[in-house]
């Protein structure tokens, strides 16, 4: 049994060199020795590839973005118009009632003009007195409002105009510091006034940084007028 085993290996191996050697002659087919064969191949060599940047992780659910916090606007001021204190002044003509008053200080002059003044109809020639205490700043004669003068209250913010007088009294200047109730002029209708309908044009108004004697935002002195007691 072992000598079939024998002869059964050297047949093999007489066959292997049979084909190697034919191989060698015929086809110049070189074969390396098993012991000079590596014995592990070397790893591939895997291509450099750039580091990835380093990602941050996202949430899943963000939160809302905080609503901006509201601020309060400031308070408005409503733009009324100041008026000089009531009981500083007097009613400027003299033997007139509150009650006879009539508020002429909306009504149109010209078809659209604003009157923008208190008519105080009286008797031609009947006193004027100043409204309150404060300086004459000009005596002017214009084609509206005739012989006109222009007073300051004490404070300079608000300015009184009388107009249409028949003349002033005497010592009447500019500059002059007036008292409540002195004596300023005398109802006419100089002007562009009615011959017919003599009376006084009294306005209000407050002034401007600029203290313009001719200009200002007009007040209405029929409220402020029409509880005065009459002057005497």
């Amino acid at each position: 049994m072992m000598a079939r085993a024998l002869f059964f290996v050297l047949g093999i191996l007489v066959g292997a060199v049979a084909v190697i050697t034919y191989l060698t002659i015929n086809h110049n087919v070189s074969f390396i020795p098993v012991a000079q064969l590596p014995l592990a191949l070397p790893p591939a060599q895997a291509p450099k590839l750039a580091t990835p940047a380093p990602v941050t992780p996202q949430p899943t659910h963000l939160a809302p973005a905080p609503l901006p916090v509201p601020v309060p606007a400031a308070p408005i001021t409503p733009n009324l118009a100041s008026a000089p204190p009531a009981a500083n002044l007097l009613l400027p003509v003299q033997g007139i009632k509150p009650s006879e008053l009539i508020d002429t200080f909306n009504q149109t002059r010209g078809g659209t003009r604003i009157h923008e003044a208190l008519d105080i109809m009286a008797p031609r020639g009947r006193e004027v007195v100043a409204i309150d205490d404060g300086k004459i700043v000009k005596l002017f004669t214009s084609k509206q409002g005739g012989l006109t003068l222009y007073q300051f209250d004490p404070s300079e913010r608000f300015a009184y105009y009388y107009a249409h007088l028949d003349r002033y009294a005497p010592g009447i200047i500019e500059g002059k510091i007036l008292k409540r109730g002195e004596l300023v002029g005398y109802v006419g209708t100089t002007g562009n006034a009615n011959p017919d309908a003599p009376h006084l044009h009294f306005a209000i108004f407050e002034l401007g940084p600029e203290k313009h004697w001719w200009e200002g935002k007009p007040i209405n002195p029929y409220p402020l007028l029409s509880e005065k007691p009459a002057s005497h």
